[in-house]
């Protein structure tokens, strides 16, 4: 009897017994001579399926598209052709983020606020001036870093209310008054815009130098931004957009180093305000009940792309430019290329995308 208890008491330990946690995995950090790949079948992946993403690239004018895991390349594709070259596009051909640019705009932010040079809660005519807008003293004194970080500023956002009509014109005859700050979600470029003077202010440099001294080198990046009308437009490699998206992947460390803080990614990818669910601090995030779109005050119902993991944020930009972090799953993902997609960021494309990677991925 007692050995049948004992048996018992044994069996009832080893099912007891908690599993092992599965060990994280090590991300690999590229350096700048070498970007070590992982194959498809060692991931257990489906190779076939990349016969249909090349067929979607030719189509719908994709130039590059590039998967990373744990910062290994496992997919990388380019086609079309370079903006000035009759080359193939390749690893080292530069394109425009469009909006995606916002992100890392945002991660800039990020860095001046770790080393105390700009104060989130600070008023942003503390950095630009009395006067940037046209609106009254009290209206502007309202409007603060963080507003234009989550998109809030209160300024009108519709050309047809705009004197220039023109929503991406920075003047103070264009930057009129809407709502006060804090008590409305509205994609508003000029509002943006304007961050590279409250980073300009706050560091004694410009956003190009600020940016080189404090993100792309120290990640290994290349890229810059170029003046386009009122906006800033953020060029560069596929590549070097793969290793900004690893970088987030990683709470803004590079192999160990502090890059962003920490805290600040966190804000990045998560919910900002109350009205735009799938917003943070100028990226998209998925797997929230609603989202809202440019130019428009409509709460759509559902997640932004339905498709990909619910832990996914993302930075978008027109015509398709896409950069996907998948926390839960290591990857990294990332779209350049034409489209035909109107509007000022691509949800189609990104959903399309990802049609394409759940096969490979076998989701």
């Amino acid at each position: 009897m007692r050995r049948i208890l004992l048996g018992i008491l044994l069996l009832v330990a080893g099912c007891s017994k908690k599993s092992d946690p599965a060990p994280t995995p090590t991300v690999y950090y590229p350096t700048a001579a070498t970007w070590e790949t992982v194959t498809l079948a060692s991931l257990g992946w489906k190779e076939s399926g990349l016969t249909d993403l090349r067929t979607w690239m030719q189509g719908n004018g994709s130039r590059a598209v590039l998967v990373l895991v744990n910062g290994k390349i496992a997919i990388e594709e380019y086609a079309g052709k370079e903006l000035t070259t009759a080359n193939s596009f390749s690893a080292n051909s530069f394109w425009y983020w469009a909006s995606a640019g916002k992100t890392l705009t945002s991660a800039l932010v990020g860095i001046a606020e770790g080393e105390g040079k700009i104060n989130l809660q600070a008023k942003t005519s503390d950095y630009l001036g009395t006067g940037w807008t046209s609106l009254t003293p009290d209206q502007e004194a309202k409007i603060t870093v963080l507003h234009q970080l989550t998109m809030t500023t209160g300024l009108e956002d519709y050309a047809t209310a705009n004197p220039s009509g023109d929503t991406d014109c920075t003047t103070p005859a264009c930057l009129i008054y809407k709502a006060d700050a804090g008590t409305r979600w509205a994609y508003h470029n000029a509002a943006y815009t304007l961050l590279d003077g409250v980073i300009t202010t706050a560091t004694g440099k410009t956003i190009n130098s600020y940016a080189s001294d404090k993100l792309l080198k120290p990640i290994g990046m290349d890229g810059s931004y170029f003046k386009s009308g009122y906006n800033n437009v953020f060029y560069s490699s596929a590549r070097s957009m793969a290793r900004f998206g690893l970088l987030l992947l990683s709470d803004g460390k590079w192999d160990g180093t502090t890059v962003i803080p920490a805290a600040y990614v966190s804000k990045m990818k998560t919910t900002s305000q109350s009205f735009n669910q799938s917003y943070g601090y100028l990226t998209w995030l998925n797997g929230k009940a609603s989202f809202m779109v440019p130019q428009s005050q409509v709460v759509v119902p559902g997640a932004l792309c339905p498709g990909a993991p619910a832990d996914m944020f993302t930075a978008l930009g027109k015509n398709g430019q896409i950069l996907n972090v998948v926390p839960s799953l290591g990857l990294v993902v990332l779209r350049m290329g034409d489209s035909s997609e109107n509007g000022l960021v691509s949800f189609t494309v990104g959903n399309e995308l990802w049609a394409k990677l759940n096969p490979i991925i076998g989701r």
